[in-house]
């Protein structure tokens, strides 16, 4: 009797010891399988709308002016005014003046030039095409006329009459309107945070097949923060390419 009592004894306790192992292990996947990391649902790529602005509007943010697409002769910006900055000439000067829509981010970008001890100031801005004609007509009596196309644009061509180019230039005039501007702490400067303050650097030296121009690493143009962030993180250096425009060594006409 004794030992059937034994028997059954044991025969509990290895069903009891099968069940807690089956509860334990339930109890322990179960945790496991809580404790996992659930996959994170990626958000939908953002596609950057490159139609938000109309490209052939002259008084677009975007209008791309190049050998191939012209403002009209009369066309000026309504909405010109003198920014808040170091000039090069006296704010009467009509290349002293610049679109409103610059002044913000330009008076930014000059308060942190200046924050890291670099003495920037506006050397050109808005020309009309009547003044950029007096300009080209120089460059073509003093180099030959293809000379003269790769340095400066033929009037109604030229950026500077959007109102939303510009050129910067040390205060002391050092490297003024040279390649070399592009060696000083200026210009690398610019080359590096420009487009944090959405202005491109418009005319690199590796890009004269597409621009039609020569390297001017003082040479800027404003497209807004969106579209400059979009154009360095892709990586992609004119507007020409950006939006597939295509080359721009020759004029139409």
């Amino acid at each position: 009797m004794i030992k059937k009592i034994i028997i059954i004894i044991i025969g509990l306790a290895v069903l009891l010891g099968g069940a807690w192992l089956v509860v334990h292990k339930v109890s322990k996947t179960t945790k496991s399988d809580s404790n996992q990391t659930k996959p994170v649902e990626k958000s939908p790529a953002v596609i950057f709308d490159k139609q938000k602005y109309i490209l052939t509007d002259p008084t677009s943010l975007w209008f791309v002016a190049n050998k191939h697409f012209a403002l009209p002769i009369s066309y000026v910006p309504n909405d010109l005014i003198v920014p808040s900055v170091p000039l090069r000439l006296a704010s009467s000067e009509q290349q002293m003046h610049l679109r409103v829509v610059t002044q913000t981010d330009l008076t930014a970008l000059f308060s942190a030039a200046k924050a890291a001890g670099l003495q920037l100031q506006l050397g050109s801005g808005y020309r009309s095409a009547t003044y950029q004609k007096t300009l080209y007509d120089g460059y073509v009596s003093s180099l030959s006329k293809a000379e003269a196309d790769r340095s400066s644009a033929r009037p109604g061509h030229s950026e500077h009459q959007t109102g939303l180019a510009l050129d910067f230039t040390r205060i002391d005039g050092k490297c003024h309107l040279e390649a070399c501007f592009g060696d000083m702490p200026e210009g690398k400067w610019l080359i590096d945070n420009a487009y944090t303050f959405g202005f491109i650097l418009r005319y690199t030296s590796d890009k004269e097949q597409v621009t039609g121009y020569m390297y001017e690493p003082w040479h800027f143009r404003y497209v807004g923060h969106e579209l400059a962030k979009e154009m360095h993180d892709k990586g992609v250096k004119t507007l020409e390419e950006f939006f597939s425009l295509g080359s721009a060594p020759y004029y139409l006409q």
